[in-house]
């Protein structure tokens, strides 16, 4: 059997996945998927893709067949239908089920192609709409979702427990770690899918360049959220795939938070924007607030290195250059 690991220090932890594995990371295009790229290949793992013209990971019959053809060491299974309040309010359908199809699909046909050892990627709105702050991973199952996100979050539970029914009945090593939002290069700044910091950067952006007098957000500004810069995700994904092999998830996130109005703030003042903003309240705000319990990962000894303003300001140049290429 495996044994769980928080209460270790990072020297005294066994290394789970050994330099230079092959690790398939599914979902590779992505924001999370491409810092996870970035960072495996800066340590010497060999990163393997394959695009998704070439395989649809909700098919899981032929990804059972490439996974049994490439025979990983590894997989980081980052691929996932995600976006914003408005994506998720307008398309409940295909974020559950495409979500449980990509995870039958990759857990499952990791498992009969011998993959020794897996990481599944959720997200931090599994845990109960009203959970204690900050969330510990004890947290999850103990109250109602938020409705906002109800079909995404559900397809991600189902996710964790796939996970530990796998550890459970076969003594697979597989984990799970739940994000806390995420940005950077990579993000998606499309105004109907985006989440709320690429959807800020736009937003700010193009109201700078058309001279617009105020920019009016949804809400009331008062919820508060925790950001970390998707190549601090990396990090700690390679992290957990070295130095973990517990059932319980495990949060990652930076250990703060602030509310959605002082992130506009900072948005605002990045962009270089000098109208007003303003808050149309008839719009929903979402969980009213969302910190994880970074406890068990901080024992094994990460630390996140990006600033939430240098952060904002990478990832602002990163889509500017994105835009003009595409203009």
């Amino acid at each position: 059997m495996t044994t769980d690991l928080p209460g270790r220090s990072p020297e005294s932890a066994p290394s789970l996945l050994r330099s230079g594995a092959r690790v398939f990371v599914a979902g590779h295009r992505g924001l999370v998927g491409s810092a996870v790229v970035r960072s495996l290949a800066a340590e010497g793992y060999e990163v393997l893709t394959r695009d998704r013209d070439r395989l649809d990971l909700r098919d899981g019959v032929r990804t059972g067949e490439f996974l049994r053809a490439v025979r990983p060491d590894a997989v980081v299974l980052a691929a996932a239908r995600v976006g914003g309040i408005m994506a998720n309010s307008t398309y409940p359908v295909q974020f559950i089920e495409d979500n449980l199809r990509i995870q039958l699909s990759v857990i499952a046909g990791a498992h009969a192609a011998g993959v020794q050892r897996l990481l599944f990627l959720g997200s931090s709105c599994i845990y109960p709409r009203l959970a204690p702050q900050p969330i510990p991973e004890s947290a999850l199952l103990t109250g109602a979702l938020e409705p906002t996100n109800e079909p995404y979050a559900l397809a991600k539970i189902a996710g964790i427990v796939q996970i530990r029914s796998y550890r459970r009945q076969y003594g697979a090593s597989y984990i799970s770690a739940m994000p806390t939002n995420l940005y950077g290069p990579g993000d998606n700044f499309d105004p109907e899918t985006s989440h709320v910091l690429p959807a800020l950067i736009r937003r700010f952006h193009e109201a700078r360049v058309t001279g617009a007098p105020q920019v009016t957000l949804w809400g009331s500004g008062s919820p508060r959220r925790e950001f970390l810069h998707v190549d601090d995700l990396a990090a700690a994904c390679l992290l957990l795939l070295e130095r973990y092999d517990g059932e319980e998830p495990v949060n990652v996130g930076c250990g703060s938070d602030l509310p959605i109005r002082e992130l506009a703030s900072l948005v605002r003042d990045v962009t270089g924007f000098r109208g007003s903003v303003g808050w149309d309240t008839s719009k929903p705000d979402g969980t009213p607030r969302k910190l994880l319990d970074v406890s068990r990962l901080t024992a094994l000894g990460f630390t996140p290195r990006i600033t939430l303003r240098d952060g904002i300001a990478r990832t602002y140049a990163w889509w500017l250059e994105q835009h003009a290429e595409r203009t």
